[in-house]
């Protein structure tokens, strides 16, 4: 399979099942696309996988005199040349390739290793954000009805977590996570500095616990900004890997979502606290992560402020429909998808520009690794949600992530229990791009790997559905993270 797309005064070829990505003139790409259709045919026609089409084949001289009409001054020697370069590229499998990763998607259930946990260690916020798939702070989520269980405490439907619980989520995640070295844990909430203390303890406690193990603890905390101080900045700046903090643009974009309690907005109240914490990481280990809604789809120009504040490490996202589903207004139907794709491609664009200016900024959707990059099995399976990766509530109850947290037909178990909905762990070992029929001729299937299972399961209803606006999206990032790189191998 390849995908082909122009963009930026690029021809992209891209071969799916390799990854290769070739860059060439106009009778190239010509040749290529209608190559495409004569290759295709001959592996119907002959049911032989990856069949490679001869030039002596009667269609590829047809092919010939059809791209001879398209060009002046081009003779039928060549294209015979191209389609030579071509087949040589089919040989090397880095053009029409086939490959079948099925067997990296087999996980023995009953043996599932826990490598990360979202750690929601608040379900309290001091934001009232309009797009909250949480409803402001309200999960809905309760604790396991069953107290008779003596190891785990009678906590109620607790808001924030306490260090007991934190202490044995930690527990948890080191004693199901084999033979695993590296461990994940993103403070979330709600707005986790409403608990830094408890925060601090369960961070110290995971230290003391890597003594004498080749196990190691990777933080990161996930906050809106508002009760960042010195504490946070020195305590974040010694163990945290990374830190997430909100931003969402230009200051009325940003206190119309973002609001105080009050009613009032936020962007005065957070920015410069924002600003001070990422400059005290030295540009690195930080993120600012803006959501943009159906009531700014001009949203480069929220990247473009950020940037011109001086933050080097961005990632905008769009609001989705969810659980809890928010002012229609907010979300995205297919009619705006022209104008978002517009968007994309005008950041792409600017950000080659401010690269040769020096002033270049990372765009967290257009980062993309060719060389290495995520395993095979992360390529087919995804973020390991259900499986490998956990969200806690403050009450220690577990769920696939903290996007199904407080929706009960996704309620797992427990941290002092452990799995007990073991059927539903296994449904989401199953799933991976194999799994998903709209995936399976997808051209972007490796790149994401069959997309967010919670956008995917509120908007379809099926965990082995996707999220088809989110889908498009996620094709032209991709679409304009290549040309990026292309236009990078051209300088």
């Amino acid at each position: 399979m390849i995908h082909h797309y122009k963009l930026n005064g690029f021809n992209i070829i891209l071969d799916v099942d390799s990854g290769a990505i070739h860059s060439v003139d106009d009778v190239a790409y010509d040749v290529i696309c209608a190559y495409e259709s004569v290759w295709d045919a001959a592996r119907f026609q002959n049911d032989v996988p990856g069949k490679c089409v001869s030039f002596d084949d009667v269609d590829i001289r047809y092919l010939v005199s059809n791209i001879i009409f398209l060009y002046e001054n081009l003779i039928e020697d060549d294209v015979v040349e191209i389609i030579d370069d071509l087949e040589a590229l089919i040989t090397q499998g880095k053009l029409f390739s086939e490959n079948d990763f099925t067997e990296a998607t087999n996980k023995k259930h009953g043996n599932i290793l826990v490598t990360a946990l979202c750690l929601n260690v608040s379900h309290a916020c001091n934001m009232a954000c309009a797009y909250c798939f949480a409803g402001c702070g309200d999960t809905g989520e309760e604790s396991d009805n069953n107290k008779s269980d003596n190891n785990k405490p009678d906590t109620g439907n607790d808001i924030l977590m306490s260090f007991e619980t934190g202490k044995r989520a930690i527990d948890f995640l080191f004693e199901n996570s084999g033979d695993k070295k590296n461990l994940d844990v993103d403070f979330f909430g709600g707005e986790p500095l409403l608990n830094w203390d408890v925060v601090k303890k369960i961070v110290l406690y995971a230290r003391e616990l890597e003594c004498g193990t080749d196990k190691r603890f990777r933080f990161t905390l996930t906050t809106n900004g508002l009760l960042i101080d010195d504490d946070v900045i020195n305590f974040t700046g010694n163990h945290m890997h990374n830190v997430v903090l909100s931003l969402d643009g230009r200051p009325e974009v940003h206190d119309a979502m973002r609001k105080l309690p009050s009613g009032s907005g936020s962007y005065s109240k957070v920015v410069d606290k924002i600003k001070k914490l990422a400059d005290a990481r030295c540009g690195k280990g930080y993120y600012i992560r803006s959501t943009f809604t159906g009531e700014n789809k001009d949203f480069v120009n929220d990247i473009l402020h950020i940037a011109d504040l001086g933050f080097k490490e961005l990632s905008s996202e769009p609001a989705v429909s969810g659980k809890t589903q928010g002012e229609s207004s907010l979300v995205f139907s297919e009619a705006d998808l022209p104008q978002l794709f517009k968007q994309y491609e005008k950041l792409a664009v600017e950000m080659l520009k401010r690269e040769q200016l020096g002033t270049g900024f990372n765009f967290y959707h257009y980062t993309l690794d060719l060389t290495g990059g995520p395993c095979v099995h992360k390529r087919i399976a995804g973020c390991g949600v259900g499986t490998e990766y956990m969200a806690v509530t403050p009450s220690g109850e577990l769920y696939p992530c903290h996007q199904f947290v407080g929706d009960k037909r996704f309620h797992l178990g427990n941290v002092w229990q452990g799995i007990v909905n073991t059927g539903l762990q296994n449904e989401f070992s199953a799933c991976s791009i194999y799994s998903r029929t709209e995936c399976l001729n997808c051209w972007a299937k490796f790149y994401c790997s069959g997309g967010c299972a919670a956008n995917a399961y509120y908007d379809s209803g099926s965990l082995n559905g996707i999220y088809k606006i989110g889908c498009e999206l996620f094709k032209k990032r991709m679409e304009c993270a290549i040309m990026m790189h292309v236009a990078r191998e051209m300088r």
